[in-house]
């Protein structure tokens, strides 16, 4: 399997690229400038040794048409809406896995939601219903993904319309080692996007004993 993740020159699309890597996934790395791509792919593979997935760069639309199916969004939500007007037409075909969390400018513990939304929604209303995007992944912190020495620490909430798309994303994350629900439709991205600004306030907070947390389900 191949995927590529755009934004994998960031903090969440590089642990996200090595973590898919050591499970076997092939991973190509998108940025805008392919030379940063294979630049920082490079560095990436360097500690992973004998992974049995490998790590790739390439500009964005190139690493979109190389993916097999699925194609991962880590951009700063700043970035969100042009870079999906970039990539938009080598994602026939594809499924968008958009782990983007609207913060506001300046301040993330604040959530600054479009008028769709949800990030989730406003790449399906951008993409249109041809092309299914799946919200996923939005809570685990960057830190967590960089410490491949550790399990990630939370559950997965992943939503969109078509549930053919969730579950071959469910099955993809969950070669990671953790625990995928189906949360609903893409709506229910506005509650699960939310929960990020809430997190990252509980983990800055000195009152908290922790500083990584995620979200688990809980059951009797």
């Amino acid at each position: 399997m191949k995927i590529t993740v755009i934004g994998g020159t960031g903090p969440q699309g590089q642990g996200l690229a090595q973590r898919f890597a050591l499970a076997g996934v092939d991973v190509i790395v998108g940025s805008r400038d392919a030379a940063r791509a294979a630049t920082i792919a490079a560095e990436l593979s360097a500690p992973l040794k004998d992974a049995p997935g490998n790590i790739t760069g390439m500009d964005n639309l190139a690493a979109v048409e190389a993916a097999d199916e699925i194609v991962i969004l880590a951009v700063p939500y700043g970035g969100h809406d042009a870079t999906l007007k970039g990539i938009a037409s080598a994602l026939h075909g594809k499924i968008l896995v958009d782990i983007v969390v609207p913060l506001a400018e300046g301040n993330p513990k604040k959530a600054a939601m479009p008028p769709e939304g949800s990030a989730t929604e406003a790449a399906q209303a951008m993409l249109g219903e041809d092309i299914p995007v799946v919200g996923a992944l939005h809570n685990v912190s960057a830190h967590v993904l960089a410490d491949l020495e550790q399990g990630i620490n939370c559950d997965i909430l992943v939503c969109g319309n078509k549930l053919e798309a969730k579950q071959k994303v469910m099955a993809l994350i969950e070669r990671l080692g953790v625990i995928c629900y189906n949360c609903g439709l893409a709506e229910s991205a506005r509650c699960i996007e939310a929960l990020t600004p809430i997190l990252i306030r509980l983990n800055m907070s000195k009152t908290t004993p922790f500083r990584h947390g995620g979200v688990r389900v809980w059951a009797e």
